[in-house]
């Protein structure tokens, strides 16, 4: 595995641990060697099916920041998730309106941790592993998690969220 124990944490880092401490998840975020700008460079480092990559990507909804946490296999279906939150559109947003609703870059959105809640669709192929590895907040941040604690931590809801891609 290419990660390490972090010495001296982003404050974003900071502010997902506390998230997860707080919501009682005793899981650890850990410092990836290089950034994972893909699910397949993300599972590479952690020497994990690209499957078992929690991509937590923010789209706009008619305005509205919506996170989807999707399985590193599968792509979301825009038009799927547009007729699921009753959005006219849903498309992918730039990095400032990413980063006003998370606090945190593209590539390394957590589930948690955020300014205030998001509402949350977690992907249903993520249930087919034990355990799933989500951003902690920081592009080098991952931790351990799995889809039962990803629907229980964001108040998501359940979806298959679109194609195998």
């Amino acid at each position: 595995m290419a990660w390490r124990e972090i010495v001296q944490m982003h404050p974003n880092g900071q502010r997902v641990q506390a998230a997860l401490a707080e919501a009682g998840v005793a899981t650890r975020i850990v410092e990836t060697l290089e950034g994972s700008p893909t699910a397949v460079t993300a599972a590479a480092q952690l020497d994990i099916e690209v499957g078992q990559v929690a991509n937590s990507l923010v789209f706009d909804a008619d305005g509205t920041p919506l996170l989807v946490i999707t399985s590193g296999a599968h792509r979301a279906d825009l038009h799927l998730l547009a007729a699921h939150v009753g959005a006219a559109h849903v498309h992918r947003p730039g990095a400032e309106f990413v980063r006003t609703h998370t606090g945190q870059p593209i590539g390394g959105v957590a589930p948690v941790g955020h300014p205030n809640p998001i509402r949350t669709i977690v992907d249903t192929r993520l249930s087919h592993w034990a355990v799933v590895w989500a951003a902690g907040g920081h592009p080098h941040y991952v931790f351990p998690t799995s889809f039962a604690e990803l629907l229980r931590l964001t108040g998501g809801e359940a979806l298959d969220v679109g194609v195998t891609g």
